[in-house]
């Protein structure tokens, strides 16, 4: 039997064989194992934006800020399935590198955290260390045991800091063991959830701007096609593109791509292509990426209670709702802030402008309803909390809509304890409540609809939302129409008639409140009939008809005064007096005028009676009677301020800016059409704000 000796061979010399003998050696490489320390992928072509977000990422990684209070060891980087996280890890990777900062290398490493088997950290070590040029058989089995080997090699390594990127993170243990020791190195994260758990600096990414957006779409088509400006050429057609995907860097790229491979297709037809809100993930998917698909991987990973309440809010209508409604819609008392709380952190639903409200992103929004659609379980699901919904928003709105036609004597409303608390929550809700009108086109929803599309008009003339407030008149109407609702549908003609005039579409405003008349008639309804005859009179005024205005508001007034609504009587007064100064009967409108403010007082009407003072105060200026006429004015001015009527009181500011004006005080209407420009702008009205901006300048000029 031989024996080794020496190092490299074996002593056959004293060995006794019988027979053949095959000798095998082995031979061992004592050279170092490859490593894996130049792993960044290459920089994403056409790569677009995100200035402040690189930024934010090179401040966090600066060496200089290195073992003070700044340092960061990880950055954590999240945001919604294709919203283009890695393409930003890498982007900053590459800048960080360029700077010098990571001389050790880069280790790159996806962690495939929404796939059906993700890598676990243990997992994950094992590839790091390989990366390293560790050889497989001295990869310790223990997981504790892998990272301590990992942290050693990290820390005793020569070439400097190391930086390592963990692409795709789903959960904080995944990435937990591959944190290095040493405080060199870095680390950063790239997930669809918030990991706050890590310690990091934590960065959200949001959709692109529209600019942003359309120079995605534009170096995409170039870079596969250095002569194609189809972009350039139908710049409207290429933003509403970048619309229609939401500003999402996956979706441009998917309908960058498809425009590439058809050279001739024009933007503006892969436009209509995604017009169809329900159907326009079908057409974000190019053979390999899909919109859809990317949305499903975090729609898969989602809790039942998270998940169901996705499909809810993916069908509530306006682009954001409140936690009330999501609570209205769930059916629960109690608001599902465990389940929003989920869902934001994985970036499937957004914070809203303001707390407790909420936002889906709208590819997010049309996936929501596309699984609802797909399922008949869903869908009825669905049906029964959108119902839900729409009488929870017609509880409130009718009990708001009493707080702001409430007067002094009346029971006492019970849900909201003044007017600003019902406009407050009007406010809030108003995109929803909008977007819940628009289902009266729906049977089962038609008329509770329509109820809500009635309380919702003194709130929207009121707050100006004129294009809201025909929008609704006209679900409404048609919706009233289709069931044969005689009595709802004059109501809605009515209520359009008014938006029309408030939005200076006077003529069609005529003719709506001519529909409405005639409805009332037919249903001999002389209290409905009245009030449009007053709305009626206002629309005749503003087109010029006012002897036409005359008679109808005498029609109104006598009607109203036949069936005792003395409140009414009051507004078909202050109108009528309106008509008279026109024509020129201006004793008789200080008349009427006097008879509505006195008439207002009596009903409690503060509002009402302000509007008596201006024209009031109208009626005296055309006397020549300033003084009087300036003292009305101040009394409305007054009011308006004490019911934060900005467009009002920018109205009543000018009036007592050409009062003196009038009266020669030139430094005193200058004032006052400062303050009207002011109230204007508070009002939202800034064309108005201009104007009045423009004649105290003009008061200057010699």
């Amino acid at each position: 039997m031989g024996g080794e000796y020496g190092g490299d061979h074996v002593d056959l010399r004293d060995g006794v064989f019988h027979g053949p003998v095959v000798a095998k050696g082995n031979i061992y490489q004592h050279a170092a194992a490859p490593t894996a320390l130049d792993a960044l992928p290459a920089r994403p072509a056409g790569f677009t934006g995100r200035g402040e977000e690189v930024e934010e990422l090179l401040r966090a990684f600066d060496p200089a800020v290195a073992g003070g209070p700044e340092a960061v060891l990880v950055a954590a980087l999240s945001g919604l399935g294709g919203i283009g996280k890695t393409a930003l890890a890498v982007e900053a990777a590459h800048e960080a590198c360029e700077k010098g900062w990571f001389p050790g290398g880069v280790l790159f490493l996806d962690l495939q955290g929404y796939d059906d088997d993700p890598v676990t950290g243990e997992q994950a070590l094992e590839a790091l260390l390989r990366a390293l040029g560790v050889e497989p058989e001295r990869i310790p089995m223990r997981a504790d045991e892998r990272g301590a080997l990992y942290r050693s090699l990290l820390a005793e390594r020569g070439r400097g800091a190391v930086l390592v990127v963990a692409d795709n993170a789903s959960s904080p243990k995944q990435v937990r063991p591959l944190l290095p020791g040493d405080a060199r190195h870095r680390v950063l994260v790239t997930s669809r959830n918030k990991l706050p758990q890590l310690g990091a600096r934590l960065l959200t990414l949001d959709e692109l701007t529209p600019g942003e957006a359309y120079e995605l779409l534009d170096r995409a088509l170039r870079i596969a096609d250095p002569a194609d400006s189809r972009i350039a050429e139908e710049a409207e057609a290429a933003m509403r593109l970048a619309s229609r995907c939401g500003h999402l860097p996956l979706a441009l790229q998917i309908v960058a791509a498809l425009l590439a491979l058809d050279r001739d297709r024009p933007v503006d037809e892969l436009v209509a292509d995604l017009s169809e809100f329900r159907r326009r993930l079908v057409h974000l998917d190019d053979g390999e990426r899909s919109v859809r698909a990317a949305f499903d991987l975090s729609y898969r990973r989602l809790e039942p209670d998270q998940a169901r309440l996705l499909r809810l809010l993916a069908l509530a209508p306006g682009g954001e709702v409140t936690t009330e409604a999501v609570t209205a819609m769930t059916g629960e008392y109690v608001p599902p802030t465990r389940a929003l709380d989920g869902l934001a952190r994985a970036h499937l639903v957004g914070r809203g402008n303001g707390r407790g409200r909420w936002r889906l992103h709208d590819l997010v929004r049309a996936f929501g309803a596309g699984v609802v659609a797909g399922n008949a379980e869903f869908r009825e699901e669905g049906e029964v909390a959108r119902g839900r919904l729409l009488e929870s928003y017609l509880r409130w709105s009718d009990a708001a809509d009493d707080r702001l036609r409430w007067l002094p004597g009346l029971p006492e409303p019970e849900r909201f304890v003044d007017r600003g608390q019902a406009l407050a929550w009007l406010d809030a809700e108003r995109a929803g409540l909008v977007g819940a009108v628009q289902w009266a086109g729906e049977e089962r929803f038609t008329q509770k609809a329509v109820e809500l599309a009635e309380c919702l008009a003194v709130y929207l003339g009121w707050r100006r939302y004129f294009g809201d407030w025909i929008t609704v008149a006209r679900a409404a109407r048609e919706a009233a129409h289709r069931v044969g609702d005689l009595r709802s549908e004059g109501g809605a003609w009515d209520d359009l008639g008014n938006a029309l005039r408030e939005a200076g579409r006077s003529q069609e405003a005529v003719d709506a409140h001519i529909r409405a008349r005639d409805m009332f008639r037919t249903l001999d309804d002389r209290h409905r009939e009245a009030v449009v005859w007053n709305n009626l009179g206002l629309a005749l005024f503003e087109v010029g008809r006012s002897e036409e205005a005359v008679d109808a508001h005498i029609r109104a007034r006598d009607m109203y005064q036949a069936v005792g609504d003395s409140h009414r009587q009051a507004i078909a007064w202050n109108n009528l007096g309106a008509d008279l100064r026109e024509v020129g009967q201006v004793e008789e409108a200080v008349d009427a005028h006097i008879r509505a403010r006195d008439m207002y007082q009596a009903v409690g009407d503060r509002h009402g009676e302000g509007m008596a003072w201006h024209n009031l105060g109208s009626a005296l200026r055309d006397m020549g009677r300033h003084e009087d006429a300036i003292e009305a004015y101040g009394k409305d001015l007054k009011i308006c301020y004490e019911f934060e009527d900005w467009y009002g009181a920018g109205v009543t500011l000018e009036s007592l800016a050409r009062a003196h004006e009038e009266a020669l005080s030139a430094a005193e209407a200058r004032s006052y059409y400062l303050q009207a420009a002011d109230a204007y702008a508070r009002a939202h009205v800034p064309d108005r704000a201009v104007a009045a901006q423009t004649a105290a300048t003009n008061l200057l000029t010699p």
